[in-house]
């Protein structure tokens, strides 16, 4: 409910003349949207009499909030006013809604950690806010303006543990509108993160992946900081969105496949051959695996050099000393 004013104004009002109000055509507005902290008679009543359209009625509900006026007790006052009659149209109540601008969670954060950069030595680009219940939300007026500041700011750094007030203007002296937050001051750390959902066996894009900064405490020790490295990968399993990525979850495509035949590069100097064998297993770039001649049936060890590809590098020489020239014992 919004609460009438009872003020001089008016009751000086009572004995104003208030001519032809019922010719006038007087009726109740529909739902109002005000910015003021009162609602006079104009506001809710259209048609109102110029000589007391401006008499203030009943107090706004607070800044972003709405609130309702039932349609008699509009009536009654305006025919304390004079006017008589007012057509209400078969409304029984208005809501007015009081228009606010709201200052999310996001600048919040930002000037707290601007007050804990400056009183208290805190580096704003690696510290974070966890606000206490829901997302904090400041509503001021439409036409305010100024910076956004953090004062009355109580920290307890053993729990890290942290309480602020918050307000536009920079003074104490011009908080028109002010909130009360708190909540704990972590440690952040970049990490890589998916922009999307990834199924089992989908190839990593670059634009799947953003580095964000995200709560020390809750990023795993083997998680990947940066996304580069990732771009090519495979997922190993269904990752979601907004999830930093560990490197158990990724693996690098494979290029051999198990049971595959490909060609197997041997070279040693003055000397490149190339034949077809079979894999004994899969593999990546780089990682070795075992293959098997087909006319030997022998199983060597091969490095992946490519897609169906492997390097087989010749075993190393080893020196045989005659049993002759092994040094005697005294």
């Amino acid at each position: 409910m919004i609460r009438k004013l009872l003020t001089p104004l008016l009751a000086a009002a009572l004995f104003w003349p208030v001519a032809a109000s019922a010719a006038d055509g007087a009726a109740l507005r529909g739902d109002v949207v005000t910015g003021r902290d009162t609602l006079t008679l104009a506001d809710l009543v259209d048609g109102a009499p110029a000589a007391i359209a401006d008499t203030p009625l009943f107090r706004s509900p607070a800044l972003g909030q709405t609130g309702t006026i039932q349609a008699r007790r509009v009536a009654e006052a305006a025919r304390d006013l004079g006017l008589t009659t007012v057509e209400t149209g078969g409304r029984l109540q208005i809501t007015v809604t009081r228009a606010a601008r709201q200052i999310g969670a996001g600048e919040i954060e930002g000037a707290l950690k601007r007050a804990l950069g400056e009183k208290l030595g805190f580096d704003p680009a690696s510290t974070g806010i966890v606000f206490d219940g829901t997302q904090p939300a400041l509503a001021v007026a439409p036409d305010q303006t100024g910076e956004l500041v953090a004062g009355d700011v109580l920290l307890d750094r053993r729990s890290r543990r942290l309480s602020a007030t918050v307000w536009l203007g920079p003074s104490s002296t011009e908080r028109r509108a002010s909130l009360r937050v708190s909540g704990t001051v972590v440690d952040l750390v970049d990490v890589a993160v998916l922009t999307r959902a990834l199924d089992r066996g989908d190839t990593v894009q670059p634009a799947d992946i953003s580095v964000e900064k995200r709560p020390r405490d809750a990023v795993t020790a083997d998680a990947l900081l940066d996304g580069r490295p990732l771009v090519g990968r495979i997922a190993r399993r269904a990752l979601g969105a907004g999830s930093f990525v560990r490197a158990a979850d990724v693996a690098k495509p494979e290029l051999v496949q198990k049971g595959d035949v490909i060609a197997a590069v041997y070279e040693a100097p003055g000397l490149v051959l190339s034949m077809r064998v079979k894999a004994n297993e899969g593999g990546a770039l780089g990682d070795v695996i075992s293959i098997t001649n087909p006319g030997s049936k022998k199983a060597v060890p091969a490095t992946v050099i490519g897609p169906g590809r492997v390097s087989v590098r010749p075993a190393p020489v080893e020196r045989v000393v005659a049993a002759g020239a092994l040094p005697t014992q005294n």
